[in-house]
């Protein structure tokens, strides 16, 4: 069953939270991090893209870049920008987008049960990617930067998370992408770390890389109680809303035109009047302004596993593997990806440019995919899913450093 505890959050002062709130570590590069963070000390794009505090081109794994994490973290804790929770405590964070609302629960959830399995993952990590989010954690004693989980919906959850709401909220704020974010404090923790023993899973949305430094920090500070659990938002799956993630591939071993009599020759292929394709099992294709859109109508798969059946695994066994040599998308420099947020317009632009031959545009995996494939103990292709809207960061910190 699943473990949810409190805890005693390092948090802006109301008056600054907008300030402070920063997009996730991962969705930006450092330039436009810089950007982004200018003119803003209270920024947390300080903590989680330090290397904007140091000399352009430094290297980004560099041992000053975590030293500068930490140092930044530091400040902000010390600052009056922000306070610390006298008491462990669980908050509700409400994000809306274009009118589509998302609530869930922050709180600590348990390294072990990442480890047991009632965490349950969907996505293998890049080693070098989960050795760096390690390393800031291991260097800043914090969990800045919370794991979004889901779970199955539960009425008790729904009903103290209602009763929460009632309340004046912690903060509520518009960002600059038009998200409102909005947190309330939960008077009385109880009845949810109770409801959540009674909750057979939880899953990792977004966060995989993140997760797993947990658990890795978890190993390495045996012993330190709050290093032992990381900082989620637990979302019920009913409310959660997946994106397409976007294909690219950088160099076609043939001409455009031959590329596209190959695809005809070997799939259902018409021309297309919008660029996301309708329907599940049917997949989008952009070679420039001298071709224009394309469906291809991907086959069934023979393949015994439920992520085999998904979109993005069909795409990669009948086009992407036999037709470009592509086995393993993780770690080939041939194809890259984009999420859904950016839109097609983005996958246009990139092929318009020359800087991509092809861009192949996704019907979006559904969250029941999801939990089906990692309650199998499966794992889906890289980068199937963007989970939209994202997180934002630095309102609620848990630290394992000594006071």
């Amino acid at each position: 069953m699943a473990s949810v505890r409190p805890f005693r959050a390092l948090r802006p002062a109301p008056e600054f939270a907008e300030r402070v709130a920063s997009v996730p570590y991962d969705v930006v590069s450092t330039a436009e991090a810089r950007e982004l963070a200018d003119g803003n000390d209270h920024s947390f794009l300080h903590v989680v893209r330090p290397e904007i505090d140091l000399p352009e081109g430094t290297d980004e794994h560099a041992d000053e870049v975590y030293a500068k994490g930490a140092e930044a973290l530091r400040q902000l804790a010390a600052s009056e920008a922000f306070v610390r929770e006298d008491v462990p405590r669980l908050y509700v964070y409400r994000l809306v987008m274009n009118g589509r609302a998302q609530t869930g629960i922050v709180g600590l959830v348990s390294a072990a049960d990442y480890d047991a399995d009632v965490i349950l993952k969907h996505e293998n990590t890049r080693p070098d990617k989960e050795d760096d989010r390690t390393r800031h954690l291991l260097t800043q004693r914090a969990h800045a930067e919370p794991v979004m989980l889901t779970y199955r919906g539960d009425d008790a959850i729904d009903a103290a998370v209602a009763e929460a709401m009632e309340a004046e909220p912690l903060y509520d704020f518009r960002a600059k992408d038009y998200v409102e974010h909005t947190v309330w404090t939960i008077p009385d923790p109880a009845p949810i770390v109770e409801a959540f023993g009674d909750v057979d899973a939880l899953y990792v949305a977004d966060g995989h890389h993140r997760s797993a430094a947990a658990a890795r920090a978890a190993h390495e500070l045996a012993g330190v109680d709050e290093a032992g659990h990381f900082l989620a938002v637990l979302f019920p799956m009913e409310e959660m809303e997946i994106l397409p993630y976007n294909r690219v591939i950088y160099d076609l071993p043939v001409g455009k035109g031959k590329f596209l009599d190959q695809l005809r020759r070997r799939f259902e292929v018409e021309e297309a009047l919008f660029p996301e394709p309708d329907a599940y099992g049917t997949v989008a294709f952009y070679l420039g302004m001298d071709h224009g859109w394309h469906t291809l109508l991907l086959p069934e798969t023979e393949r015994d596993g439920i992520a085999d059946t998904l979109d993005v695994a069909r795409l990669g066994e009948f086009v992407l593997e036999p037709m470009l040599g592509i086995s393993d998308p993780r770690t080939d420099a041939n194809v890259g990806f984009v999420g859904g947020i950016r839109g097609t317009e983005e996958l246009e632009r990139l092929v318009n440019s020359g800087d991509v031959d092809v861009a192949f545009s996704m019907f979006p995996t559904a969250i029941e995919e999801l939990l089906d494939v990692s309650d199998a103990g499966e794992l889906m292709p890289p980068k199937s899913t963007w989970f939209e809207p994202k997180l934002r960061s630095g309102l609620l910190v848990h630290t394992f450093w000594d006071e």
